[in-house]
C-alpha cells in the first residue's frame, strides 16, 4: 500500500472541481454577509418554524408570568409599607418606654449608692425596705 501524503489546509477546503467552484463558494458566502437582518427581525423570523398554538401558549403564558411578577411585586411594596408603620406606631413606642424605665431604674441605684455606700447598691434589696437586721432574733 502507498502511503498517502499529507495534504494542506488549502487543499483539504478546496473543492474537487478546482479553483472556479472556491471562487463561486466565496461570493456567495460574501452576499450572505451582506444582508442586514435585525436581532429582533431573527427572533421574528424563528416564531415561524413553530406552530400557532405553540406560540400562542406561549404569548399567553409569558403575559400571565408578567401579570403575576406585577401584582407580586405590587403586594409586597404595600405589605412593607403596612409592617414597617405598623411597627414604627407600635413597638417603637414601647421600646423606648421600656429603655427610659431603665435608665431611671439605673440612675436610682447609682444615687442609693452615692448616698448609702457601695455595698446597699449590691444587696439587691427593694428600694424602700428595711435593711437585713445583724444579729439573733
Amino acid at each position: 500500500m502507498a502511503a498517502a501524503s499529507p495534504l494542506s489546509p488549502e487543499e483539504l477546503l478546496l473543492p474537487k472541481s478546482g479553483p472556479g467552484k472556491a471562487e463561486a463558494l466565496e461570493e456567495e458566502l460574501e452576499e450572505d454577509d451582506e444582508l442586514d437582518e435585525t436581532l429582533s427581525e431573527r427572533l421574528w423570523g424563528l416564531t415561524e418554524m413553530f406552530p400557532e398554538s405553540v406560540r400562542t401558549a406561549a404569548g399567553a403564558t409569558f403575559d400571565v408570568s408578567l401579570s403575576v411578577a406585577q401584582r407580586m411585586y405590587r403586594f409586597s411594596r404595600a405589605a412593607l409599607w403596612i409592617g414597617t408603620t405598623s411597627f414604627m406606631i407600635l413597638v417603637l413606642p414601647v421600646v423606648f418606654e421600656t429603655e427610659k424605665l431603665q435608665m431611671e431604674q439605673q440612675q436610682q441605684l447609682q444615687q442609693r449608692q452615692i448616698l448609702l455606700g457601695p455595698t446597699t447598691g449590691l444587696s439587691g434589696s427593694m428600694p424602700g425596705a428595711l435593711p437585713p437586721l445583724s444579729g439573733k432574733i
